[in-house]
């Protein structure tokens, strides 16, 4: 039986919406800092109550312009997501993930960002409860062994330095609890990339240095970019800067494997070149 929102509970929640709306743009353009947690704090109240609504799921909240929402394929669950700026330095992510479930009823896992309390944050398998945080910006899925993997694409503004692009893989246990990350990463040791083994791979690069970070469907591959660093000093973080050579996962018996040359094609045997398509036919005379 397809499930929707009454139409009682929709004109509540449309209601409920501009006011959301409101706070969500506040708690991130108001000019004075506390205001925007204090914003993020009556945000986050005001949510979670107009999403115990039955059926909230369907409701699709469009005018939440500051709030990341993203769907996997099979829509067992949303993920919604946001980052609040203290200062030019300090950046704090905020989530939720709401499932979708057969009643109607609410089911929601509040992301706690623990990103303040680890120096390694790709080292761990993580719960909802010690989340990296990150804003993100897109989902794909995979199976392998009949079993349910969801990658997710992440965005976070780090520090006043440098800028972090995220790939986490997400699951679920036995008992329906989300888990954050595992052993879903195969590459090779450099000093651009996480040192293995890593529960999620990070690519950390200079402030609005642009580097990509993203699923192309056509190829089905991650793809991200190579990194150098503009002083030869790839340890430092914040010079690190994209050389326009792309790099790639590929999913392969539930990991993503790396690729190091995405576009590489191998030499051409002879008689194979290219030439230039002729103006005329052979049958055609001047």
């Amino acid at each position: 039986m397809a499930q929707y929102v009454s139409v009682q509970d929709q004109g509540m929640l449309q209601k409920e919406e501009d006011s959301l709306a409101y706070y969500s743009k506040k708690m991130i353009v108001d000019t004075i800092s506390i205001n925007r947690f204090r914003f993020d704090t009556i945000f986050i109240k005001r949510f979670v109550q107009a999403l115990k609504t039955k059926n909230s799921f369907h409701y699709p909240f469009d005018s939440l312009i500051t709030i990341s929402k993203i769907y996997p394929p099979d829509s067992s669950f949303r993920i919604f997501t946001w980052q609040i700026e203290r200062d030019e330095s300090y950046f704090r992510q905020y989530g939720a993930i709401q499932m979708n479930t057969k009643d109607g009823s609410l089911k929601l896992f509040p992301l706690i960002d623990a990103s303040d309390f680890t120096s390694i944050p790709t080292d761990s398998v993580r719960t909802n409860k010690n989340w990296i945080g990150a804003l993100y910006y897109a989902i794909i899925q995979k199976e392998y062994k009949n079993k349910k993997y969801y990658t997710l694409f992440g965005y976070d503004d780090n520090d006043l330095i440098t800028t972090r692009k995220w790939i986490e893989v997400l699951t679920f246990d036995n008992g329906g609890n989300p888990v954050f990350g595992g052993n879903f990463f195969d590459y090779p040791d450099d000093e651009l990339k996480p040192a293995q083994p890593v529960s999620r791979f990070c690519l950390e690069y200079k402030k609005d240095g642009g580097a990509k970070l993203m699923y192309d469907p056509d190829m089905d591959m991650i793809l991200f970019d190579h990194l150098i660093s503009e002083s030869n000093e790839p340890a430092k973080r914040y010079t690190l800067i994209p050389d326009g050579d792309p790099e790639g996962f590929k999913w392969k018996n539930g990991k993503w494997v790396y690729i190091n040359k995405v576009f590489d094609t191998p030499p051409l045997k002879d008689g194979q070149a290219p030439r230039p398509q002729p103006l005329f036919d052979g049958d055609e005379k001047n």
